[in-house]
């Protein structure tokens, strides 16, 4: 009987958490580990890792082909390029200390398309084969070109089977034509809430008029819209953030049920004022307090809360093939499932590439919508994009259910090669499966009431806390 190779990682409570390079995993304990390594596995241990697919007997035979599936089926390819960020007008109508996108005032003139822009734009479009689109329109303050966001809706509509369209606003300033645009079918929107309308004015409006007409019309949108139209997200500063049950109540009391915590970017103008580059350890603190909270909030409460990214890498963990946040993939190749056209016609991977070269640091840029796009650049990029095989990576039981993302290291660290475990996203995702496996082994009946809600399940099965002793 072989055996599939096992990476480990140790607890503070004394166990290891074993995991294979498909994702299936248990935990033992050091007699375990050293009759592993020194390959004394008794009968009762290969019996073990074969019920539970972490062994074969030869190549070819079911429990072998298992395996193979298992480890494929978490490998992300992407599809027909169906999902484009365009991003018509860098002007904004408000001044945020941490703006990701670099934004201009809102008068500033010369960084909206003009008319050759937005033609080449629904040309671009027009030579997609995909079948089905999803646009989603950034800025600077989007609404404040209707006129393109009405014109680019009304060619998808007649191009594409299926459409949706997600504008992102600040919802400060809303017309009544844009709330028009905002009822049609097809059309979410994504707003910003900085965690409760206190740090919200803090760190965004800097004015209780601005924050009260913020609040009036994120109220009405979702009266409105209905809830299912509408999400909002919070950015926090890891040094300065609200408190959490502050934030959980905020959202719950808006009848909102998934907050994506986000901390700043460290992009954009936030690179100037916020040391972002610094703080992985402590924002790793504030959302673990986060996630305590979430728990006992939902021990008791009517309708249940998640943290979105937690649930996301959650799922991650407990079946494969769960690829559809852009941000973890392996492998993370960019450029191809979607891209994102600039206010210039200049077409980039992903926004944080469009921030890096923005930045001087780097041209990843690939192409634009006069010439067609150009991925040589990028698919020098992509050809490391795979932590399967990383040095880094390869004994790390998270591997299978993390990803890699090359762009936010140039970003921080201006090169790709820096050892994985001193890069913020490694620290970041490695706390993070550590609270999810301790989570997945509790014993505690409000930590389970959760994992089972947010795993999509009546109840949480004691069977996934798998155990070899």
């Amino acid at each position: 009987m072989t055996v599939f190779p096992l990476r480990f990682r140790p607890f503070t409570s004394g166990d290891l958490l074993f995991a294979d390079e498909a994702g299936a995993y248990f935990k033992s304990d050091d007699h375990f580990l050293t009759r592993y390594a020194l390959d004394r596995l008794t009968d009762e241990d290969l019996q073990y890792l074969f019920r539970n697919g972490h062994a074969f007997d030869e190549v070819g035979d079911l429990a072998y082909s298992g395996f193979e599936h298992r480890f494929a089926s978490r490998l992300y390819s992407p599809g027909e390029l169906d999902y484009i960020i365009l991003v018509p007008t860098l002007r904004c109508n408000l001044a945020c200390g941490y703006c990701q996108v670099s934004r201009v005032n809102e008068n500033t003139p010369g960084f909206d398309w003009d008319e050759r822009t937005l033609e080449a734009v629904i040309k671009f479009l027009g030579g997609l084969k995909t079948a089905k689109i999803k646009i989603e329109f950034q800025g600077g303050e989007p609404s404040l070109r209707l006129d393109i966001l009405t014109r680019i809706r009304d060619f998808c509509l007649g191009k594409f089977e299926s459409c949706e369209f997600v504008v992102c606003t600040n919802l400060q300033e809303v017309s009544e034509d844009i709330w028009r645009f905002f009822e049609l079918p097809g059309v979410f929107i994504s707003t910003s809430l900085d965690g409760d309308y206190i740090t919200h004015e803090i760190q965004r409006t800097l004015s209780g008029d601005k924050t009260k007409a913020f609040s009036s019309n994120l109220n009405r949108a979702l009266t409105q819209l209905g809830s299912e139209k509408v999400s909002a997200l919070p950015t926090i500063n890891p040094h300065r953030p609200p408190a959490a049950r502050s934030v959980i109540e905020t959202y719950a009391s808006l009848g909102m049920r998934s907050i994506y915590l986000r901390p700043i970017n460290f992009q954009g103008f936030a690179r100037k004022k916020y040391d972002a580059a610094a703080s992985a350890s402590t924002w790793n603190g504030y959302h673990s307090d986060f996630i305590d909270n979430l728990v006992d909030y939902n021990w008791t409460a009517e309708y249940a809360v998640e943290e979105y990214y937690f649930v996301h890498c959650l799922r991650r963990v407990l079946r494969s093939g769960h690829n559809g946040h852009v941000d973890l993939r392996n492998p993370n190749i960019v450029g191809y499932g979607y891209v994102v056209i600039d206010y210039d016609g200049k077409a980039y991977p992903t926004d944080e590439a469009r921030m890096v070269t923005r930045l001087g640091q780097f041209d990843l840029s690939m192409g634009n919508v006069f010439d067609g796009l150009d991925r040589s650049t990028i698919d020098t990029l992509n050809s490391e994009a795979l932590s399967n095989y990383h040095p880094d990576c390869v004994h790390c039981p998270y591997q299978a259910f993390c990803g890699i993302d090359l762009v936010d290291d140039l970003s921080r660290y201006g090169r790709i090669d820096i050892p994985k475990h001193l890069t913020d996203f490694c620290q970041r995702h490695t706390y993070i499966f550590d609270k999810i496996f301790s989570m997945i082994y509790s014993d505690d009946p409000k930590v389970r009431k959760s994992m089972a809600i947010w795993a999509g399940v009546p109840t949480f099965d004691p069977a996934l806390a798998r155990w070899h002793r």
